[in-house]
């Protein structure tokens, strides 16, 4: 039997509460726990999922646990059966985990006003983010409040033996030397769909490796980001716990001057590179007075406030199956939405560079954060690419990336828009009846160049991009940066401040349910926008379907560079609409899904209002909507509004 889309998923969230208040993972843990000791007694044979579920049987848990879920129909054997499955999935034997819960949070004190929202209101909304060693998870969104009410927990892999060590499992002391944090970030979801950054906060979770019980509560207080990262935004409930649990504890003592001598050891290469990085930057100095207004920034400041070397913001960064070639990761990036950081007051634009973790659960940034992320996905794709720092239009600060060729062809990429821009430099001692190429891209001048190794300071003449050189080989042209005292802070794990790389998640929108959901949204409005006009509306549905293969054409030319189905579309149009009528076509790009706000951007254009307006004989409308979904959260919206009407001379 199959359900709706929407009566399934109220049906896994009433057995998923049913089951947090029955304490179900904490019955599976000790079913688990007693199993593995009792395999331990008998021999090394590999634990099977099978086992445990018969273990969970035999203790009654599953017959307790159907007793108890009879106010639900019959089809609840099958969810919970999953249910079970997933639990017993996730969990390997020789494995360890921190399961990690959050159990509300308290003193959210700029939400201390917020109503309780009514049912089947929509309000603001949490989603607390977690990324630890290459594991990325979220919370259920839940409304904001002052005492925002979150209960989910988290199953972290902490250690995995390597094959060699397949009959160990890692003791307190082994993972008291895995000094990766658990990143959490809070993002709060306005009733629109806007997206803010709330705080980013690192969590050292080893206090539980000197827990009695191996468990532990503790309470973390949030700071703000930005121009806020000293002032609090609130408190979150934590409880941690390992599993299997430890046969042995550390001290406190023992953790605490783990801790310090981290610590110690990253100042120490953090001040050696400033040191470094003082005398390098007096040497440029010395080359050429002029460079000190030039755009070289070797330091920039994050989320939180911390001064961290711009390389430690590029990472080679592969995205498995979820992008297939590096145009389709520009525009990928180009779809993350563009916003500055925000600033209290007038004056001078606040730059703040996020980590990729806070941008890509925020799905929005200023163009250093697009850069830094393109640069990453291009040097996963094996591209010899860079992130420049410069000016473009009005002389304003930009940055954009660019890659180098084998033959020594330089193409620009904006990260913004995903266009690709070719480099040829003027020579300015040719002869003025020389043709000289003319610049397509927008950009003024470059200041310096760098990715998680390399950092590179113009010093030629003149920083204009047009007459810039790009041989980074050349030390007249380009002053390098040691690449060992770069990597002695750059490098992944070089030093315990360093954020951890987050990989991409799977796209979270489903293209067809989207796209018809959409639509029909669309036409509902566009029919309520008429009939306020006083018009009928008749829809086309054969058109609309028509419309569908140039909205594809769209998307392909923008994500792959390539342009072709126009001519099909152009024939099955010229055959849908008969002799003597006349066809307009109007398509539009977004990067939400936000109906109400597509429409009303639409009205703006006169073009699309002539559409929506149509007035004459044998009127007939289409709108088609494709959504395409990119990883994280990011998506195309292409809308095409089309009307045909007998022409009236």
């Amino acid at each position: 039997m199959s359900l709706p889309p929407e009566k399934a998923s109220e049906l896994k969230q009433m057995i998923q509460d049913h089951l947090i208040k029955m304490d179900i993972h904490g019955k599976i843990r000790d079913v688990l726990a007693e199993t593995i000791r009792g395999e331990g007694d008998h021999g090394q044979r590999p634990l099977s999922e099978e086992d445990f579920l018969t273990a969970l049987q035999r203790r009654g848990i599953v017959d307790d646990v159907m007793k108890d879920l009879n106010f639900i129909p019959w089809y609840t054997c099958t969810a919970l059966h999953n249910f079970l499955m997933c639990s017993l999935a996730n969990i390997r034997p020789l494995r360890r985990y921190l399961y990690l819960q959050v159990l509300g949070g308290r003193a959210f004190l700029e939400h201390l006003q917020e109503p309780a929202p009514l049912p089947g209101q929509v309000c603001s909304t949490f989603t607390l983010h977690l990324h630890f060693r290459n594991q990325r998870f979220r919370t259920k969104p839940v409304p904001c409040a002052c005492e925002p009410d979150f209960q989910d927990g988290f199953l972290l892999e902490v250690h995995r033996d390597g094959p060699g060590d397949a009959s160990k499992m890692a003791d307190a002391t082994t993972m008291l030397s895995i000094c990766d944090p658990v990143h959490m970030v809070l993002i709060r979801t306005d009733a629109s769909g806007d997206t803010v950054l709330v705080s980013s906060y690192f969590l050292d979770w080893r206090s539980v490796l000197s827990a009695p019980n191996g468990k532990t509560a503790i309470s973390v207080e949030l700071l703000g980001v930005g121009s806020e990262c000293k002032v609090s935004t609130g408190v979150l409930n934590l409880k941690l716990e390992m599993y299997p649990p430890l046969s042995e504890t550390l001290s406190p003592e023992v953790i605490s001057t783990q801790q310090s001598l981290e610590r110690q050891k990253t100042a120490e290469k953090e001040r050696l590179f400033l040191v470094y990085a003082k005398q390098w930057w007096r040497e440029f100095l010395e080359i050429r007075p002029s460079h000190q207004s030039k755009l070289v920034k070797i330091f920039a400041q994050d989320e939180n406030g911390v001064n961290r070397p711009v390389c430690s913001y590029v990472r080679v960064l592969r995205a498995g199956r979820l992008l297939e070639s590096p145009r389709q990761a520009a525009r990928f990036v180009s779809l993350l939405a563009q916003e500055r950081a925000p600033v209290v007051g007038g004056g001078a634009r606040h730059e703040q560079w996020c980590n990729m973790m806070a941008f890509l659960c925020r799905n929005k940034g200023d163009c250093e954060d697009h850069a830094t992320l393109l640069c990453s996905l291009l040097l996963g794709f094996g591209l010899d690419a860079y992130v420049c720092v410069g000016t473009k239009g009005k002389n304003n600060p930009h940055t954009w990336v660019m890659t180098c060729g084998n033959d020594g062809t330089v193409t620009f990429w904006e990260s913004l828009t995903a266009h690709r821009y070719l480099h040829q430099p003027i020579d300015p001692e040719a002869p003025p009846l020389v043709p000289q190429p003319k610049p397509t891209y927008p950009y003024c001048t470059v200041g310096c160049v760098f990715n998680y190794k390399t950092f590179l300071a113009n010093c030629q003449p003149s920083d204009s991009v047009e007459l810039c050189v790009f041989d980074f080989a050349d030390s007249s042209r380009w002053k390098a940066m040691s690449e060992e005292a770069v990597r002695s802070v750059c490098a992944p794990g070089s030093t315990s401040s360093l954020p951890p790389t987050p990989p991409l998640c799977s796209p979270s929108i489903q293209s067809a349910e989207a796209s018809n959901q959409l639509e029909l949204e669309m036409r509902f409005l566009l029919a309520e926008h008429r009939k306020d006009l006083g018009l009928a509306t008749v829809w086309d549905d054969h058109l609309c379907y028509l419309l569908s293969s140039a909205l594809a054409a769209y998307e392909l030319e923008r994500s792959m560079g390539v342009s072709c189905g126009n001519e099909e579309f152009q024939d099955g149009v010229r055959r849908a609409v008969p002799d003597g009528h006349t066809f307009k076509g109007f398509p539009i790009h977004f990067l939400h899904c936000n109906a109400r706000r597509a429409f009303t951007t639409c009205l703006r254009s006169p073009f699309c209002e002539e559409i929506l307006c149509c007035r004459g004989d044998h009127v007939r409308l289409a709108v088609r909507v494709r959504v395409f979904a990119y990883p994280e959260s990011a998506c195309a919206v292409w809308i095409m509004f089309a009307c045909k009407y007998r022409s009236v001379l």
